[in-house]
């Protein structure tokens, strides 16, 4: 994998695009600069005009960022980094997406690894036609050698990502490929945690890796609390509100079985097995089985009515938080109904069991 180095013996304090675009684009088309805003959308940067195939951005930025250029009602669009410096476009009106883009470190670094990128996605699609032109000829040997290929450029090109990010901490694009990889959770976090780690303070600084941080960060707790949830574990106190107002612990009410419903007034699949969950609590909680229940409801009201409607008839907590509860984030809990069954030592033995599963587990507990 071959390094960029940037260049260190300059600093501008604002950028200029120039940007050349070939084939027919008529005078005063406008060319637009974006980038992502909140809910992944576009937000508009900046506005110019095409004079004889020509464009000029100017201006001043932070930080290196992503940003998009979208020429008038032309299909496409590409990607580059604005940052301060002298970047210079040259753009196809036919093929936007392949722009070529350089004159700062860090949009010499995207080059960079699109053309790699490129280079492997060409490798990729000869052999996929090769493996089509095997099966219908039926050749069963070279099918299983394609494949084999297949696979194994995969698995490179999976590996010469991490060596490209390793090699590359000062440049955006590392940034962006932990982001990736985090979020097709092909690899520990904790091995993306190290290489986010590892980037230089500069890329730190980008909203892209601040980004990464939040959700490197959020994604290690949720790890962390499913582990803490996993079958075989001692499963962690709580405390929260009663309908009454008054704060109730789980180590308050821990039996010889012990439940803990996560469930909600507007959860239909929830409300359809309380009566289950009933017949259960009223056959079984004078040998020994308690309840507690953890609602993810929107209104106090709305939750003490479902417990009055449904004859919930034991003990009750909630935040009133929805999917923001403490408890259930600490559970890991992110889709209900759910709930964890505990043995006299509270330990977890069993997660969402349901119908008959759930009597036949308790009366096994409670031998």
């Amino acid at each position: 994998m071959i390094t960029i180095m940037a260049a260190c013996n300059t600093n501008p304090d604002s950028y200029t695009i120039t940007g050349t675009l070939i084939g027919d684009v008529a005078d005063g088309t406008s060319v637009f600069l974006k980038k992502g805003g909140d809910n992944r959308q576009l937000v508009d940067i900046d506005t110019v005009q095409v004079q004889q195939g020509k464009f000029v951005f100017e201006g001043t930025t932070d930080h290196p960022e992503i940003h998009y250029l979208f020429v008038g009602e032309i299909k496409g669009y590409f990607s580059m980094v604005l940052e301060n410096g002298a970047i210079e476009v040259e753009a196809h009106r036919d093929s936007l997406g392949l722009a070529n883009i350089h004159g700062t470190p860090q949009n010499d670094f995207l080059m960079d690894y699109l053309e790699k990128s490129k280079e492997a996605s060409q490798k990729g699609m000869n052999i996929q036609e090769d493996l089509q032109n095997a099966k219908m000829s039926g050749d069963t040997v070279l099918i299983n050698s394609l494949q084999e290929e297949l696979n194994e450029l995969r698995e490179e090109y999976d590996n010469s990502k991490i060596d490209y990010i390793k090699a590359n901490p000062n440049a955006l694009v590392s940034a962006l490929l932990i982001e990736s990889e985090v979020s097709t959770r092909t690899r520990p976090l904790e091995e993306l945690k190290a290489l986010y780690d590892n980037l230089t303070p500069e890329i730190k600084a980008t909203d892209a890796a601040k980004k990464l941080a939040k959700i490197l960060e959020e994604q290690l707790k949720i790890e962390a609390s499913a582990k803490d949830t996993n079958i075989g574990a001692i499963a962690p106190n709580f405390s929260a509100p009663t309908p009454a107002g008054d704060l109730l612990a789980l180590n308050d009410i821990k039996g010889k079985a012990t439940l803990i419903d996560f469930w909600a007034a507007w959860c239909r699949p929830c409300r359809a097995e309380n009566p289950n969950v009933v017949k259960v609590y009223n056959k079984y909680h004078d040998k020994g089985l308690n309840i507690i229940g953890v609602s993810l409801d929107r209104t106090a009201e709305a939750w003490k009515k479902a417990i009055e409607d449904d004859g919930l008839m034991w003990n009750h907590v909630s935040n009133i938080s929805y999917f923001d509860d403490a408890i259930a984030k600490l559970y890991n809990v992110r889709a209900i109904p759910a709930a964890f069954l505990l043995d006299k030592n509270g330990v977890i033995v069993a997660k969402d069991l349901r119908g008959p599963a759930l009597e036949e587990k308790v009366a096994e507990l409670l031998q």
